[in-house]
């Protein structure tokens, strides 16, 4: 029981901001072909998380135990030298289990093994923009693979999960630094420049201006009715807004919160369009 509170500890913080969305993404992109393969979907993005935080986590103990006291190494619950140990014995797990799938998602797993080693061991989470790009690159790779698990066929993607993919990958590529607000003070101490450091104003206000835009051109994609729009819009340059506006880091936690649920609900669109309007008048 101690060893799974202790896997559960290095992916906790992810759960509203990584899971759930991709989670909900690949149930409606795939579509799910049936409910047994919702386990497997929540395990394969759990599991490469996992990866992904394990590695990250090892680089710089010191600073965690300075601002992110709760994580497992500084607290005590696993040494460096056993966290070092399952970071590398993560990577022929991952590899093996996206092998039982397919081809397609092995080579995803192996596409965000050479990332995580890339963004780790090789230091390009120390800039905005390598750590913005090797981000992204994970974050598709992180859909793609979920949302073939989730369809019948698990070597190829439907055309609505291809589109669907390629808004969400635009969304968050314009939108992602939204998570670096909250870990900015920390960020600061070790020199590492994320957009919020190195050009605060600009990313405040791109927030302002892309959580909105993103929201009308999303509901105009999926066919979403007046009401919705409006209301989706609406409460996007509220999160925008508060961006802008409040700027403690207590406050920032929240505005991420919010930017997760926003995110969420835009992850969920594509099921609209299938329910309301079916494949066969899909244009995009």
């Amino acid at each position: 029981m101690l060893y799974l509170q202790i896997l559960y500890s290095f992916t906790s913080d992810d759960i509203t901001t990584t899971i759930v969305p991709i989670t909900l993404f690949a149930v409606v992109a795939g579509p799910l072909c049936n409910f047994q393969r919702f386990s497997h979907i929540v395990f394969w993005i759990w599991l490469h998380l996992l990866h992904f935080n394990v590695a990250n986590q090892i680089i710089d103990p010191q600073e965690d135990g300075k601002n992110k006291s709760s994580r497992p190494i500084p607290a005590g619950l696993i040494s460096l030298e056993d966290a070092l140990v399952l970071r590398w014995a993560l990577i022929p797990i991952c590899l093996a289990l996206s092998a039982c799938y397919s081809f397609q998602v092995f080579g995803l797993s192996l596409v965000l093994t050479l990332f995580i080693i890339f963004y780790n061991e090789l230091k390009a989470h120390e800039h905005w923009i390598s750590k913005n790009f090797i981000t992204a690159v994970g974050y598709a790779c992180f859909e793609i693979g979920s949302t073939l698990i989730a369809g019948k066929d698990m070597s190829r993607l439907e055309p609505t999960a291809i589109s669907a993919i390629a808004l969400s990958l635009a969304v968050f590529t314009s939108t992602l630094h939204a998570q670096d607000f909250k870990d900015v003070e920390g960020d600061r101490l070790i020199g590492r420049r994320t957009l919020p450091i190195a050009f605060p104003n600009l990313a405040r206000t791109s927030m302002l201006v892309a959580l909105p835009l993103w929201s009308i051109c999303l509901s105009r994609v999926w066919g979403v009715n007046t009401l919705c729009t409006l209301v989706f819009t609406g409460y996007a340059a509220m999160v925008g807004l508060r961006f802008m506006t409040c700027k403690t880091s207590k406050a920032a936690r929240m505005s991420c919160k919010l930017y997760s649920l926003w995110f969420s609900v835009a992850h969920l669109l594509p099921a609209y369009w299938r329910y309301f309007h079916g494949e066969q008048n899909y244009a995009f």
